[in-house]
């Protein structure tokens, strides 16, 4: 069994405050209000508020917003790497780069 280590210190809400104030501060940068990135997002101005101020939002949302400001290919990218700490994990990586799906078996479970 091959477990992964997670020593990153950061919470789940450092993560969504530090995403939730880039976009305010991207928003701002851009002389865009709340009600005007709404207009060009299609996400209520009141989500933008709660994003900004609570840091919460669906992923559907944040993506919407995050293209209206312009930046759909940072999104897209996001992930798109394998990162790997030894080379026990690279070699890992690079194994599971050539798994199939599995089959299911007769049963169908």
């Amino acid at each position: 069994m091959y477990l992964l280590y997670n020593f990153d210190i950061d919470s789940v809400e450092d993560i969504q405050k530090v995403l939730a104030q880039n976009l305010q501060n991207r928003r701002l940068e851009k002389g865009l209000s709340r009600n005007t990135l709404s207009e060009i997002s299609g996400i209520p101005a009141a989500t933008i508020a709660k994003f900004e101020q609570k840091y919460t939002i669906s992923l559907a949302s944040y993506i919407a917003l995050t293209k209206a400001l312009g930046y759909a290919k940072d999104i897209k990218e996001l992930l798109s790497q394998p990162i790997y700490n030894t080379m026990e994990e690279l070699e890992l990586i690079n194994q599971n780069k050539r798994r199939k799906r599995g089959r299911r078996n007769e049963t169908g479970k």
